[in-house]
């Protein structure tokens, strides 16, 4: 049992490793995970990480309901924090990086949570999606109530947290929860090549414009232009900026400077 973290060039590669508990997160582990996104934050060689599950029959069940929800139903009672990050990913800004989620299996309640709080999502035929806290007396506290409405048509949002029920991966994506269907063979490889080309970018305009994304769904029009605006004038007095067109101008790969070279392939488990 652990979190897995390797290290493949400019990507990370992170395994919840619970697989005899469906990959649900206990207390231990959803600290552990938070402990990684910490890692991969600090390391200026890592441009891009991948978050999946091992065993092949589900990417994450949540919280595990018989040590980790009990332990938070403790915190509330006693009055304490009313908002949580689930896996240290679910609030919002806690991750700065492009993260894109390779989804085989159930994808369930805490972990569905968990994927939407990546930026892309790629999964298998057999996937299904769901939010079921309803059922348990509880709501989706890890950020679905907020972040399903934001990538799905409200009513389907709705539907899926009041209901409980979960959806299909052809669902998934015809709603928009799902970038792309993949077969459980190419899984990894298509969400590698997916973070091996965002990380051959600038990795300050990655960054960038992730954030003008983020906080511009939640401005107006003008607002958000007004933050793009600022994103870019101060892009352009970068390094990275400067190598950028000066390779286009040049025809040849940039090089970008705050991306040394990316630190020898090594794995670890926590």
């Amino acid at each position: 049992m652990s979190i897995d973290f390797e290290r493949k060039g400019a990507v990370a590669l992170v395994t919840i490793n619970r697989p005899e508990a469906m990959n649900a997160l206990d207390v231990e582990h959803d600290r552990a995970l938070a402990e990684v996104w910490k890692t991969f934050e600090a390391d200026a060689t890592l441009r891009v990480a991948i978050l999946t599950g091992a065993g092949g029959r589900a990417f994450c069940s949540g919280g595990d309901l018989k040590t980790y929800m009990p332990w938070r139903r403790d915190i509330a009672l006693r009055g304490c924090e009313s908002t949580i990050s689930f896996g240290g990913m679910t609030l919002a800004d806690e991750i700065t990086k492009p993260v894109i989620a390779a989804i085989q299996g159930h994808c369930i309640a805490g972990g569905l949570e968990l994927a939407m709080a990546c930026d892309i999502r790629v999964c298998t035929p057999d996937s299904r999606f769901g939010l079921a806290e309803v059922r348990w007396g509880v709501l989706p506290g890890g950020g679905g109530t907020q972040r399903l409405p934001r990538l799905v048509p409200v009513g389907c949002a709705l539907e899926m947290i009041l209901t409980g029920e979960a959806i299909d991966a052809a669902r998934a994506e015809r709603i928009g929860l799902v970038n792309r269907i993949v077969v459980a063979d190419a899984l990894l490889d298509t969400a590698f090549a997916i973070a091996e080309r965002i990380a051959a970018n600038g990795p300050l305009a990655v960054k960038a414009a992730k954030r003008a994304i983020q906080h511009g769904l939640d401005r107006s029009l003008a607002e958000g232009l007004a933050l793009e605006g600022a994103l870019q004038k101060r892009l352009l007095q970068t390094d990275d900026a400067e190598e950028g067109l000066r390779a286009f101008a040049e025809r040849r790969r940039p090089a970008y400077a705050t991306g040394a070279a990316p630190a020898p392939a090594q794995s670890s488990k926590i």
